[in-house]
This record gives C-alpha cells, structure tokens and sequence, in this order.
C-alpha cells in the first residue's frame, strides 16, 4: 500500500516522471479517476503515482504514454530511468550497461542468472534474502529484474551465455514446484538462436583443473566494442575496464567454458534435472 514513507525514498526519475503524468494530465483536461479508467487504474492510483506516494511500474507507465503522453514518447523514456533506479544503487551502472550491450556472458556458481529467472524463482530469492525487505520493496525489484529480459528480443540481437555450476540447478529457491519451472525456463532460453546455456558439472575439480573457482563473474561487450566485467559478492560490486584485468577473466571464463558440458548435453542434463523436481 501506497504510504508517506514511499514519497520520502521516491528516486529523482520517479518524482519526475509524477511531475510529468500531472502536467499532462491537467494539459489533456482529464481527472486522475478518467486517466485510471483508460489505463485500467484507480484514480486513487493515479493520484498515488503523481504524488510519489507509489513508484509507478512498466504497465501504468505504457498507459500512461497511450492516454496522456501526446505521441511524443515521453513516458517510454521515463520508463527506462524509472525502472533503472529500482535497482539497488550498486547494481545501476551495470544495469546500464547490460541494457545497451552487444553481449552478455555470464558464469554463476549459487544461484540462476537474474536474467534468466523466472518471476516466482526472483521472488524466492529476493523474499528470502536477509536482513528481509519490506514486500512493496521486494515486488519493486523482482519488477525491475523481470524488465531486463527486454534484452533477449532487443534490436540490434544481443548475444547471451551463460554458464552455471550443477550445484545451482540443484538448489531449490522457495519451492520444488518453482524449481522446475525454472529448469523448464532455462530449457526455453536455451532454444533462442541468441542464447547458449551450459552446465558445469561438480565433478570437474576431481582432477584439480578447475576455473571456476574464485566465483561468479559477467564479461559485456559494449556497443564500442569494449569488454568490461562485472563482479559482486556479499552487496559489494566491481566493474572491472583495465585490459589487463579484463584480458585474465576473459581466459578464465573461457577455462570455464572448455570445462562445461556442450549446449547440447547442458540441454539434457537440465531436462533430467527438471523431471526429478
């Protein structure tokens, strides 16, 4: 529910984007209960939204843009800034960067790629997390996870990877049931001509030749064809452009690769794995 301490933690893209919903919606000479009819609100809603007492999300701001915007775009531009800071405040450089790159290659050791997760597999974790979070805050950012998959069927085509150790396909997050929703998802994923899916498997440090060691890691190349990567642990989080740096993770990550199982057999091993959920 909509609350005076959400108008205190209102981001700047937020309190701008309520300015503008009010200006244009005084200009258009419609009230907030007409605006909530034709984008299937309250006007109690509305009204929360232009006095920054509730972010807005993707949906109202798309009715917003066909009812009040004038053709011009405005609040499709707001969205992507209202939606940017959702994310937690170490997070938004990366989240920029990922929204523009030309690849994503990512290897994940814990847990499923946010990119990747399904809304019930993102609400486990984000629910579960401690210390908790307040729920208006955890659906604000299982919200704002769900919006980076624009990328998968973005234009230009970005290409993803992605590589996760068995042991994370094997950890359920809030149920069974959500756990073989989200196998079933990967499998899905796997099926798109941008994405490869691999499987470490835990027996590789059997022979002690084992680079996924030192945890998960993101490589991105950006639309100036740069390679940065981006590495968090514990909230903390580093993104890392000096060549030389990016140069050893980027021959670690294909270490990683050369280790995992083809994006074939990775496809089986997570079918089976979904069928004993």
């Amino acid at each position: 529910m909509a609350g005076s301490d959400n108008k205190g933690r209102a981001s700047t893209a937020m309190q701008l984007a309520a300015e503008i919903a009010k200006l244009m919606r005084k200009a258009a000479g419609m009230t907030q209960e007409e605006v909530g009819r034709q984008i299937g609100y309250s006007g109690a809603a509305v009204s929360a939204l232009e006095t920054g007492a509730q972010s807005a999300n993707e949906k109202m701001l798309d009715g917003l843009e066909k009812a009040i915007g004038g053709g011009i775009g405005i609040f499709t531009v707001a969205k992507k800034y209202v939606t940017l800071d959702k994310y937690p405040t170490y997070f938004r450089d990366y989240a920029g960067l990922e929204r523009k790159a030309l690849s994503v290659s990512s290897y994940m050791n814990f847990i499923v790629d946010g990119l990747y997760q399904t809304e019930e597999y993102a609400r486990a974790i984000i629910g579960g997390s401690y210390p908790p979070l307040p729920e208006a805050r955890v659906e604000e950012l299982v919200e704002a996870r769900m919006a980076r998959k624009s990328l998968f069927d973005r234009e230009p085509t970005a290409l993803l990877e992605l590589i996760l150790e068995e042991s994370a396909l094997r950890r359920p997050f809030g149920s069974r049931d959500i756990m073989r929703k989200q196998l079933i998802h990967l499998t899905e994923c796997a099926e798109r001509r941008n994405v490869t899916i691999q499987v470490l498997p835990m027996d590789r440090g059997l022979n002690g030749d084992y680079a996924g060691d030192r945890g998960p890691m993101k490589l991105l190349e950006t639309p100036e064809h740069r390679l940065v990567v981006f590495v968090e642990s514990q909230g903390i989080t580093n993104l890392i452009s000096v060549p030389a740096e990016v140069t050893e993770r980027a021959h670690r990550f294909a270490k990683i690769r050369a280790q995992s199982l083809s994006p074939l057999e990775s496809q089986s091993f997570i079918e089976r794995l979904a069928g004993e959920q």
